[in-house]
């Protein structure tokens, strides 16, 4: 386990020495003409803009995207964000010790709680043909990959893990919700809190960065998901047409508006429930770490936030 300090520890006027992993390398021009080296790095906490400002052309051979390296650095402050002012960066090498899976980020949830909250959700099926569904699909290296799959690159879950998080997260919704109206079709509902966003163990790749794989740019997660779910329910004989419809649709509609890239907006009442849900996870989290990564600066307040239309406050009992 790497023992170093994290990015959101560090302030301002520190030198410090860290292994990181490179998120982005892009050679610029500053206003002064001169070509300088802009780093995107990481670690699990964060990551942190950084600049180079000699051997332009020595290290744009040397550094890559997903490249773990070595800095020793000055942290500044600039426009009330902080960036690291590299004085001397290395490759990591095999005596490090160092593997990216160090540099990516991890749900703080118990990984075996998760587990047993996720198939707990699947016990609780009364449907049959739901609960052979939910079975057939998530078995092999489906369940792995679902396990292991981030819910997004940056915005929010975005860490290992964190697709199975966000969708117990939604699945408790769900449930509380089913709790109260008694209308809506638990089982219909709590299958689409588990399949909605299946598709992204597709669309996303893991390794070293999250990223978007050719098959996501392409497709998106939900042509992927509902074409995997159609395809397993067309292996379940006598499947009701009228309950593959209804899931499909919760698939097809869970991110409520066409402007949001849903190619249909939700119809159902279970379909109204779970695009809610979506939002409140999803937005309680990415708000939640928006908060955490910038708690160490010097102000009561996060940077502009594009998503969220606005700057988050810190409150003293985030300080």
């Amino acid at each position: 386990m790497l023992q170093q300090k994290k990015l959101n520890e560090i302030t301002s006027k520190e030198e410090v020495t860290l292994f990181l992993l490179i998120n982005k390398v892009e050679i610029k021009t500053a206003k002064t003409g001169n070509d300088f080296i802009n780093l995107e790095l990481k670690d699990q906490s964060g990551t942190i803009q950084a600049k180079i400002w000699e051997k332009i052309e020595d290290y744009s051979k040397m550094l890559f995207d997903g490249a773990v390296v070595k800095i020793n650095g000055i942290v500044e402050e600039f426009n009330n964000t902080l960036q690291l002012n590299i004085k001397k960066i290395r490759l990591a090498t095999p005596d490090d010790g160092i593997t990216t899976e160090d540099f990516l980020p991890k749900s703080s949830r118990n990984f075996d709680e998760m587990k047993k909250e996720f198939f707990d959700a699947i016990d609780s099926i009364k449907n049959p043909f739901i609960k052979k569904l939910l079975e057939n699909i998530f078995n092999g290296d489906i369940l792995n990959n679902y396990f292991r799959t981030p819910a997004g690159k940056n915005w929010h879950h975005s860490y290992l893990h964190g697709l199975l998080e966000h969708t117990i997260e939604i699945v408790k919704i769900c449930d509380l919700v089913s709790s109260f109206h008694k209308e809506i079709k638990r089982d219909v509902l709590i299958a689409g809190a588990l399949l909605h966003d299946i598709g992204k163990i597709e669309e996303l790749t893991y390794s070293s960065n999250f990223d978007y794989t050719d098959q996501g740019k392409l497709l998106g997660h939900i042509m992927i998901g509902a074409t995997l779910v159609e395809k397993h329910i067309s292996l379940i004989p006598d499947f009701p047409e009228n309950l593959k419809v209804e899931i499909l649709h919760l698939i097809l509609s869970h991110q409520g508006k066409l402007e949001f890239a849903s190619p249909i907006v939700p119809k159902t009442l279970e379909a109204i429930v779970l695009y809610q849900a979506d939002e409140l996870s999803a937005k309680t989290n990415a708000y939640k770490y928006a908060i955490e990564e910038e708690k160490n600066k010097n102000s009561n307040w996060t940077k502009f936030l594009n998503l969220a239309g606005t700057s988050l406050y810190i409150s003293k009992e985030n300080n």
